[in-house]
């Protein structure tokens, strides 16, 4: 018989970008950005409250992603309590390709594991990252949300699986995030149902390439983010985002569309030291932030989904 911890129990849970230029459906990067969930179990119903993104517009009720996320770990656990108080802190955008969903699903996983005594002894992290990946229907967002750091993710068969890869420390990012949504259907919508062989193979070079930059080679990510595959045939969905960041390209900057946008995301110096002549600063970079939209300059992530305390 499954018995809950009295809680409250905290998880925060970093932002996240995939695809990274060529890495389509592969590549994913943690984000110093977080939200935080807090979470107990209660006697009956479910009561919600939420700050930050979202606080007007998403439900509260069993629909609430957090809380879907929660009674689908609880059902592998095998008890589901009779109530739920749980309290949102959203930081990260909405519908921005910052990993939000991912983020609320992974942080609604590792609630529900902490909120059962012996949890992680039925649920160890593969178990958290197959049952988040099926959740979100792929894994490259949910990976970095979990492990934390730079990870490699795909799907074989009807099994998930993840590598995590090394990451320069000298690596920082600035996100461009522009006021209106674009939803990830739409933007899959947009993409043919087979590309060239020539851009399918120049893609493949490109993606090894950015491992190896991102590893330790931060010079040449501006060449190892080109991408042939996805975002130039998501341009009419996002025109803002694509040309400021064709824009900031066209300057020498290793800048691509964030996810499924439509976040322009640029890597940049990090806390360390200058890279070379491809970045011009961080601080430089937030200064080009079109009017209306929001500039952030976030380091690289290296935890994932953590407890509080």
């Amino acid at each position: 018989m499954v018995r809950f911890i009295e809680g409250p129990i905290t998880v925060s849970v970093p932002a996240t970008s995939a695809n990274l230029g060529p890495g389509f459906d592969s590549l994913g990067l943690a984000l110093a950005l977080r939200d935080e969930l807090t979470a107990e179990v209660t006697d009956d119903g479910i009561v919600i409250g939420i700050e930050g993104n979202g606080a007007d517009d998403v439900p509260r009720d069993e629909s609430h992603l957090v809380v879907r996320a929660m009674r689908a770990a609880f059902d592998v656990m095998q008890g589901q309590p009779r109530g739920l108080r749980l309290h949102c802190l959203n930081r990260i955008p909405h519908a921005r390709g910052m990993g939000s969903s991912s983020a609320a699903i992974v942080g609604g996983i590792v609630l529900a594991r902490a909120l059962v005594a012996g949890g992680q002894l039925v649920m160890d992290d593969e178990a958290v990252f197959r049952l988040a990946a099926e959740l979100e229907g792929h894994p490259d967002n949910v990976a970095p949300a979990l492990h934390g750091g730079f990870v490699i993710s795909g799907r074989e068969a009807n099994d998930f699986w993840a590598a995590t890869s090394a990451l320069d420390p000298r690596v920082s990012a600035v996100v461009f995030i522009p006021p209106t949504p674009v939803s990830t259907e739409s933007a899959r919508g947009l993409l043919p149902e087979s590309v060239p062989h020539a851009d399918a193979a120049a893609n493949a070079g490109r993606t090894a390439l950015l491992v190896a930059s991102l590893a330790g080679k931060p010079e040449l990510l501006p060449l190892a983010t080109r991408d042939y595959l996805h975002q130039d045939y998501r341009e009419s969905a996002m025109p803002e985002s694509w040309a400021l960041m064709r824009a900031l390209r066209a300057d020498g900057h290793a800048a691509i569309i964030s996810g499924a946008g439509p976040t322009v995301l640029v890597f940049t110096d990090g806390p360390m030291q200058p890279l070379g002549d491809w970045s011009t600063g961080a601080a430089a970079l937030v200064a080009r932030c079109p009017e209306g939209w929001t500039a952030l300059h976030l380091d690289l992530e290296t935890t994932g989904a953590r407890l509080a305390g």
